[in-house]
């Protein structure tokens, strides 16, 4: 096709969804290459995302206009681009999350730098989703998010937790302080690490620069807030096995992870390029079946939803603080984390991806009090 008929193609995409291209609405898009087309045509998400890195085309509202993309599940309408179907391949033959890969998203993502996240994540350092159903800002969202964790997992005082991906040291830091916990965190990344020591200075927390997989010991609860997105669909088996292991038998096992309505083995190829690598989002089946013989699922509560309120208020934090880390990080990096932040929570709004938390037991162990919400 020329590009006449190739922009003809896209347009009419487009409108499948309600979007015009060139549009007056706040998620129209403007486009400002008429390579953006067949760009997007060819290489779908890896093309939409880089594109607006380049600057080929923008939208007042972004969020709003990923959100009627997805509602209108346009991808399907599309063939399978080359990059999606390599990632798929290498996701078949190859174990993408193994020991030795699981550093390369810390360094990546998460040790771009403690400042960024500092200014747009809540006093607490939480970079997961909050819970908003009586929350008014984001501190209070995760604030409450951790209060409904620690009462799912009944902690009491003295008690030790396995934290598999303990982030920035915020659970480890609220759970010691406030029920007298004694917590041992797996992070895979050195600046998280750090900065988690710190603030966790004086309390009984230990914090560890290691794969969640080198985790030893038995425990009262295990916990991964987070971490399940990271895993991978080889690994899930391997990860279940292994809470099984560090878990006293009458113990608490607990996930908080981004769901998928679909089983997948890889994500989008824009995202896992710019900003998590080697990393798919689990579906109920995939973890449904990863536990079978070593876990009671005590319950299963989804409030996906609320992460779309929490990308928002980071969002309006990263923006707000943006003159401050400018000349750190530059134009292409704020349009990349801007889409990133975006897409995302125009995702959670269009019900394409779903948050969990999962409360499970072992088998034969009395039921806990878990539905709290």
């Amino acid at each position: 096709m020329n590009n006449k008929e190739v922009k003809k193609a896209f347009s009419s995409l487009m409108q499948f969804a309600g979007i015009t291209v060139n549009g007056k609405k706040s998620y129209d898009i403007q486009v400002y290459n008429d390579q953006f087309y067949s760009r997007v045509l060819e290489q779908t998400t890896l093309g939409l995302g880089e594109s607006y890195m380049d600057k080929w085309w923008d939208c007042r509202a972004l969020d709003q206009f990923i959100e009627k993309v997805t509602r209108a599940n346009l991808l399907s309408r599309l063939k399978t681009d080359w990059a999606t179907a390599w990632n798929i391949i290498k996701s078949r033959i190859l174990n993408l999350q193994t020991t030795g890969r699981a550093f390369i998203v810390g360094k990546k993502h998460y040790d771009i730098g403690n400042d960024l996240y500092q200014r747009m994540l809540d006093r607490r350092m939480q970079y997961t989703c909050g819970y908003w159903d009586n929350a008014d800002s984001l501190d209070t969202a995760q604030e409450a998010k951790l209060q409904m964790i620690c009462r799912k997992m009944d902690l009491k005082p003295g008690m030790t937790i396995a934290e598999l991906g303990c982030g920035f040291g915020g659970f480890a830091q609220y759970a010691a302080k406030k029920h007298g916990v004694r917590v041992v965190g797996y992070t895979v990344s050195r600046e998280q690490a750090l900065f988690a020591k710190q603030w966790c200075r004086g309390l009984p927390v230990d914090i560890r620069l290691e794969d969640y997989r080198k985790a030893v010991g038995q425990y009262d609860r295990v916990v991964s807030i987070g971490l399940m997105e990271h895993v991978g669909y080889k690994n899930y088996r391997t990860y279940m096995k292994m809470t099984s292991r560090l878990l006293k038998e009458d113990g608490i096992a607990f996930i908080h992870t981004i769901g998928s309505n679909i089983s997948r083995s890889i994500c989008n190829p824009w995202t896992s390029k710019y900003i998590f690598p080697n990393s798919m989002l689990p579906s109920i089946a995939q973890l449904g079946k990863s536990m079978e013989g070593y876990f009671v699922v005590e319950d299963w509560h989804n409030f996906g939803e609320d992460y779309d309120k929490t990308l928002m208020a980071w969002w309006k934090n990263f923006e707000n603080a943006w003159p401050e880390l400018e000349s750190k990080y530059g134009d292409r990096f704020y349009r990349m984390w801007k889409y990133y932040l975006l897409s995302c929570a125009g995702g959670f709004r269009s019900r394409l991806m779903q948050l969990w938390q999962v409360v499970m037991t072992k088998p034969g162990r009395t039921r806990p009090d878990c539905r709290i919400r």
